[in-house]
C-alpha cells in the first residue's frame, strides 16, 4: 500500500498518516515533559487535538476502503465491504 495515499492537509503542508502520528507523539512527549509554559502548552494541547481529529478521519476513510475477498461460486473473487462497514 502507497503509505502517502492517506494524506491530510495541516496548514499548507501535505503529510502522511504515519508522519502525522509520528507529530502526535512528539506532541503528547513535548506536552508531558512539563517544561511548557501555560500558553505553549494550550497551543500545543490544541494542535494535537486537531492533529488526532485529522489521522482519526484519515483511518475512518481507510477503513470504508477495506474490502473482504471471498470466493465465488465460479472461482472468482468478490469484493464485499468489511463487516460493520456502514458505507
Amino acid at each position: 500500500m502507497n503509505r502517502k495515499r492517506y494524506n491530510y492537509i495541516m496548514g499548507a503542508n501535505q503529510i502522511s498518516f504515519d508522519e502525522g502520528l509520528e507529530k502526535l507523539e512528539a506532541t503528547v512527549q513535548k506536552l508531558e515533559g512539563g517544561n511548557l509554559g501555560l500558553e505553549e502548552a494550550i497551543q500545543c494541547y490544541e494542535d494535537g487535538m486537531k492533529l488526532s481529529a485529522a489521522l482519526q478521519q484519515q483511518l475512518a476513510a481507510a477503513h470504508r476502503r477495506v474490502k473482504v475477498l471471498r470466493q465465488g461460486l465460479g472461482g472468482e473473487y468478490l469484493a464485499e465491504p468489511l463487516e460493520g462497514d456502514d458505507a
